[in-house]
């Protein structure tokens, strides 16, 4: 069900663009990334949202978890309820993410059946197009630039390594500019260990899958994460500042303090008593002596 409804239909997407363009499949996996990219704009823009709010509550989770730490049945409850007030659900970050990986999954897929390579898999991918006609255009030409885009970059020749290095830093300028940033600057606060371990983790996770995977899949790759930073900055929620060290998380205002204020540190006058005010004064420092 999953190759008839998804998959067979993303490869005959991708086989159509790619006769549209010239026989171009370059074009055709570039173009056909942005079509499922806009599409799933909205899932990403709500993961986002979820995320940041869950990551400003982290403070007052904190608190909550300090307050009832012997009894994790209340914690439970103020958390639901903590998260009730700000119209928050915690799961709802991750459901965007579930509805996106069979997605992104078969857009793999159809990349890797559209290059087809052996005479198994030319056969295989005639009997996926849904439209006929399209079956004109098999074999779709897989070599660009000198290079197989059915082969992993460390099979074509030595140029072909710059994708895993472009995956790399157009995946590291993704998680920089578009991760929020941890609400908590404590250095044990265990929500930014985390966000910092992922910004590190996930450039390179990425990059070694385009060094072992196909060329294909870097194209793919590429062009998802520069339309993922052109979507965020369009919107106004790409933190280019934190390129340059700078947050855009305001500073916190100055503490106020209140108490009494030496008089040797203002320059208020003491105010003036009334000679009844006096004698009042000095009855009550005779009664404070005599009870001493």
């Amino acid at each position: 069900m999953f190759e008839t409804f998804i998959i067979n239909p993303f490869i005959t997407i991708m086989t159509a663009l790619y006769g549209l363009l010239g026989n171009n499949i370059v074009l055709a996996i570039a173009v056909f990334t942005v079509i499922i990219r806009l599409a799933t704009s909205p899932l990403l823009i709500k993961q986002q949202q979820s995320t940041k709010a869950m990551q400003e509550l982290q403070p007052k989770l904190k608190k909550l978890q300090e307050k009832y730490k012997n009894d994790r049945e209340k914690l439970a409850q103020a958390q639901m309820q903590l998260y009730k007030e700000h119209g928050v659900n915690p799961l709802s970050g991750c459901l965007p993410l579930f509805i996106q990986l069979p997605i992104l999954l078969a857009l793999y897929q159809a990349i890797i059946y559209a290059l087809a390579a052996t005479p198994f898999q030319l056969i295989d991918l005639s009997s996926r197009l849904v439209l006929p006609g399209l079956d004109s255009l098999v074999p779709l030409q897989n070599m660009w630039l000198g290079m197989d885009l059915t082969l992993p970059p460390t099979v074509n020749p030595v140029y072909a390594l710059a994708f895993p290095a472009l995956v790399f830093v157009t995946s590291w300028l993704q998680t920089k500019l578009i991760m929020p940033a941890p609400t908590n600057t404590d250095p044990n606060d265990q929500t930014a260990q985390v966000t910092r371990t992922m910004s590190t983790l996930m450039p390179v996770m990425f990059a070694m899958f385009a060094l072992s995977f196909s060329v294909g899949l870097s194209i793919y790759f590429v062009v998802g994460n520069i339309v993922s930073i052109v979507q965020y900055s369009l919107m106004g929620k790409a933190e280019w500042g934190k390129l340059f060290g700078r947050s855009s998380t305001p500073e916190p205002a100055p503490a106020v303090v209140t108490g009494k204020v030496s008089s040797s540190t203002t320059n208020t006058p003491s105010p003036v008593l009334s000679k009844a005010e006096k004698r009042k004064n000095k009855k009550m420092r005779a009664r404070e002596a005599k009870s001493s």
